[in-house]
């Protein structure tokens, strides 16, 4: 009799185990769908690494676009966005250059997906670096010695600021006292600055915190290290979001690992939720 109610049991239990796998496979997204969504106000700064290269000759309209957070994103809430989070776009038009006239590139970011959520954002363009100067806003203005620590060695950030090192401070190009912002390990940390003479504001919507500038000066504006490049519509203005890169002499192209300067704008902040291979949960 025993050795009968042993198996029986056996047998339920042989039953119940895919029961217990599909529930356990349920309780997955249901845990992550509970994350308190990422608040993204107006004014903050998104430093990005765009990871798609774009041309005025090979890129199509309606081409998915992607870059890489770079550094962790402070939010007001004390949540962050972390570094290797993603921002998601398109490209909206794309003029060839012709005879008198160079190309433009029209492009717009309107997803932002971190821990998790899908975010509609609006962004226009503060900065753009091209490859090599984000190579070399990172490369110390001194060669290391022997057991010098890399990351306690001076940089100059894109826009002429100084970093004097991990944990030191940020100083203006001109003025080594007017500290303007602090390294981390993974970029700068500081206050936007407007910049005179441009349409570059400081901080917009009441959001004066401090921003994650990755390899950018408080006050970088425009484009910089792409010869004959410029940024013609930030984004800003009407329509608002579109950002339209120009180059003044023949074709654009802006390779993979130009840095940029994302700012949100008021508009979408609406967070949708979703499992590790991206389908939304609520």
């Amino acid at each position: 009799m025993k050795a009968v109610k042993e198996v029986r049991s056996f047998r339920n239990a042989v039953r119940l185990f895919p029961l217990t796998l599909i529930l356990a496979a349920l309780a997955i997204p249901t845990c992550k769908a509970n994350e308190s969504p990422l608040a993204v106000p107006s004014g903050t700064i998104l430093p990005i690494r765009l990871n798609t290269t774009i041309s005025s000759v090979k890129s199509k309209a309606g081409e998915e676009i992607t870059g890489r957070i770079m550094q962790d994103v402070p939010l007001p809430s004390g949540a962050k966005i972390r570094a290797g989070s993603k921002v998601v776009g398109h490209i909206v038009g794309v003029n060839a250059a012709t005879t008198g006239a160079g190309g433009s590139i029209s492009i717009q970011f309107d997803k932002l997906i971190s821990s998790h959520q899908t975010i509609a954002i609006t962004t226009n363009l503060r900065a753009i670096a091209g490859f090599m100067g984000v190579i070399e806003a990172q490369t110390p203005t001194t060669s290391p010695g022997q057991g010098d620590n890399i990351y306690a060695l001076t940089t100059v950030q894109v826009g002429g600021d100084v970093a004097y090192g991990f944990g030191g401070p940020v100083t203006t190009s001109t003025n080594a006292d007017d500290v303007v912002g602090k390294e981390l390990k993974d970029g700068v940390l500081g206050q936007v600055r407007a910049k005179e003479g441009t349409e570059c504001r400081g901080a917009i919507d009441g959001n004066d915190r401090p921003q994650a500038l990755w390899v950018f000066s408080s006050d970088a504006c425009g484009a910089y290290r792409l010869e004959h490049v410029s940024i013609a519509h930030a984004g800003r203005s009407n329509p608002v979001g579109v950002i339209v890169l120009a180059s003044d002499e023949s074709n654009l192209k802006i390779r993979a690992g130009a840095g940029m300067l994302l700012r949100v704008t008021a508009g979408g902040t609406k967070a949708q939720q979703s499992d590790d291979r991206g389908r939304p949960t609520s």
